[in-house]
């Protein structure tokens, strides 16, 4: 199948199956029927088509006499693809995307050839429509359904948004959630330096910038953390066989900083996989220490241990581990990571499905993230300090979870709690709190 198949064939799953977009891309992509420019074109269009899903769907229903919800699967994708190409993809002419996608549904629906061909021009005609801006931004409906249909956002998240963190960071969060996502990396320090690193890329072909947030009125750099310019495919850069780096959101390398993890220290990251935190700490740790790196499904352990191999990172000990249960055999921690399964809200510009689920599907996530912590902090030594983390952009998830656990534990003490903003710190969105056993 050609790019556009491919990307129908992927979107359908998620339609119909509620596949998640990155897990349905990456099957693709390592079955290598693609090459090329045709991988990126596809991954665009999946990714691009899903995230913009509510803006596609507002300007296709101007031109539509039925409800989109009465076309077949199969069709509506295909005029999501068509439409998502013309509004968004500049280097595809509209008459290519016009004429591809009326030879797609040829091959599914035939019947709706017509439809697609004469709704997909006047898509081309009209261009990227939108619901009247409003005068002044207040949380009121004029102003939900325009940030709703701009930002391909439902208004329950955007509500949320408002009400946790004010207009003003949470159109800077929408803002954030659509179009190109920083790709971060984190320097392997045991092996290299950041300078170094750079020029080692740069011989591969590879820009890559110290990575800066807009901190306080003015930009600051997140250490031995790097932005890549274009990279393609990462996991074919020598440097990346050879363990240099690994890909991680500075948000997360942020979390992994505030645990102020030292040489010979004994550290357990319980929620551990893929990887990413642990091999970080790993680093600060100057693989000089214990890390014990634990998950609750061996495939994803094995995924810690092949990128512990990869980078050459000796300290780090992996198991299967069910972070809800507490183990009597484990020894006491210097420090313990506690990232903990979430909603994910905070990294809706990289899982664009995952804005459109219903917030009520949460509602059962605090207390499942205060159990995880509270059996976390059992294995902390006296003056150790823990971290909790998510990344997720809600406060039932993140404050009031840890001041119901500092209500709770008297012998805790909360040394500080961030939320990242994404559109702040060029990131995922982020929360973490540093907490310390003062006995």
């Amino acid at each position: 199948m050609n790019a556009r198949q491919e990307a129908l064939s992927v979107l359908l799953k998620i339609e119909k199956n509620k596949s998640y977009s990155n897990i349905a891309i990456a099957g693709v992509l390592k079955d290598e029927s693609l090459e090329g420019a045709d991988k990126a074109f596809f991954t665009a269009l999946v990714y691009g088509t899903v995230e913009r899903l509510l803006t596609l769907d507002y300007n296709l229903s101007l031109y539509l006499k039925q409800p989109l919800k009465k076309l077949k699967p199969e069709v509506l994708c295909i005029l999501r693809m068509g439409a998502y190409q013309i509004l968004f993809m500049d280097k595809v002419p509209n008459s290519a995307a016009i004429n591809e996608s009326v030879n797609l549904v040829k091959k599914k629906a035939s019947f709706a050839s017509g439809l697609v061909n004469a709704v997909l021009r006047k898509v081309s005609d009209g261009g990227l429509l939108l619901p009247k801006e409003p005068k002044e931004f207040r949380s009121n409906l004029e102003t939900l359904k325009f940030l709703e249909i701009k930002y391909s956002c439902p208004t329950d998240l955007i509500k949320l948004f408002i009400e946790s963190y004010g207009m003003e960071n949470a159109i800077g969060i929408l803002e954030h959630s659509v179009g190109t996502q920083p790709i971060t990396i984190r320097v392997n320090t045991t092996k290299t330096t950041t300078e170094e690193l750079i020029h080692i890329l740069k011989e591969e072909g590879v820009e890559a910038v110290p990575h800066k947030a807009f901190k306080e009125g003015v930009y600051e750099e997140l250490e031995d953390a790097l932005c890549l310019l274009k990279p393609g495919r990462i996991e074919t850069f020598k440097s990346f066989k050879d363990g240099l780096f690994h890909v991680q959101d500075a948000s997360s390398q942020l979390c992994c900083k505030k645990l102020g993890v030292k040489p010979k220290d004994i550290v357990m990251d319980v929620c551990a996989a893929p990887g990413g935190k642990s091999f970080t700490l790993s680093e600060l740790m100057k693989d000089e220490g214990t890390l014990y790196s634990f998950d609750l499904y061996p495939q994803r352990v094995s995924l810690i241990s092949s990128g512990a191999k990869r980078l050459c990172l000796s300290c780090i000990k992996t198991d299967t581990k069910d972070a809800g249960v507490f183990y009597e055999d484990l020894p006491q921690f210097d420090k313990v990571l506690c990232d903990v399964p979430c909603a994910g809200l905070g990294i809706i510009g990289r899982k664009p499905e995952i804005r459109y689920k219903d917030l009520s599907d949460i509602d059962n996530l605090p207390d499942l993230q205060y159990h995880i912590l509270t059996i976390s902090s059992r294995y902390l030594k006296p003056l150790g300090r823990l971290v909790y983390s998510t990344c997720s952009l809600n406060p039932r998830e993140n404050t009031e979870v840890v001041e119901k656990f500092i209500r709770a534990h008297k012998n805790f003490k909360l040394i500080s709690a961030e939320t990242v903003m994404p559109h702040i710190y060029n990131s995922d969105g982020f929360f973490v709190a540093v907490l310390e056993r003062m006995e």
